[in-house]
């Protein structure tokens, strides 16, 4: 069983306001994000929310897709930095009745992130049956979304403060694919930033 979380339980202190439900292509981001994770091969999906739950579950609490349900779960200590949203995400696809072999980690501002690209991780995984397949953006980095094998959890689940997975994916670069996602280098986190996306793009 591959599963994948949404990443999205911090507080946008830079954007002033919830990030997760700015609009881009008629949809909020975080809406955006969980049709993507819906419509994907990931056989279960995790929205981790923490900062702002209230105002933000509700804009995809009753998502379905040919019976694929969100499961949407609070973090109480989001504050401590994206890393206890990781581990959190992983035990709770851990509880599955299948056997986990992969988790893909996502974020909701990437706005140019689609289904298309968590299929290819998955598919890429299933060929290669590399630890890490990552994205690598236009401007040469590499990053989310990206995909970790089951090898690689014990690190995941060590991972403290603002340490998000994209952190570690280099360790494993002996042992990862990559794909190829031009856009994953645009993301959202200041007004600025909102603001040049939609002077570009819509």
């Amino acid at each position: 069983m591959i599963g994948l979380v949404i990443l999205a339980a911090g507080a946008s202190t830079r954007m002033g306001k919830p990030k997760q439900l700015l609009t881009f292509g008629g949809k909020t981001l975080i809406r955006n994000s969980a049709l993507i994770a819906l419509e994907s091969l990931a056989a279960e999906s995790i929205v981790v929310l923490g900062a702002n739950y209230a105002q933000i579950m509700p804009e995809i609490q009753h998502l379905s897709i040919n019976e694929k349900f969100l499961k949407i779960v609070e973090n109480p200590t989001w504050d401590e930095g994206m890393a206890s949203s990781v581990r959190m995400g992983i035990e709770l696809l851990a509880q599955s009745k299948n056997r986990l072999e992969a988790v893909i980690f996502m974020l909701c501002d990437q706005p140019f992130a689609n289904t298309e690209i968590i299929n290819e991780l998955i598919t890429t995984f299933r060929r290669t049956q590399s630890w890490v397949v990552a994205c690598t953006y236009q401007n040469g980095v590499t990053g989310v979304p990206a995909l970790f094998s089951k090898e690689v959890f014990p690190t995941l689940l060590a991972l403290k403060g603002d340490m998000g997975a994209r952190k570690i994916i280099h360790q494993f670069a002996d042992n990862m694919t990559t794909i190829p996602f031009p856009k994953g280098d645009i993301d959202i986190d200041t007004p600025e930033a909102y603001a040049a996306l939609l002077e570009k793009f819509v």
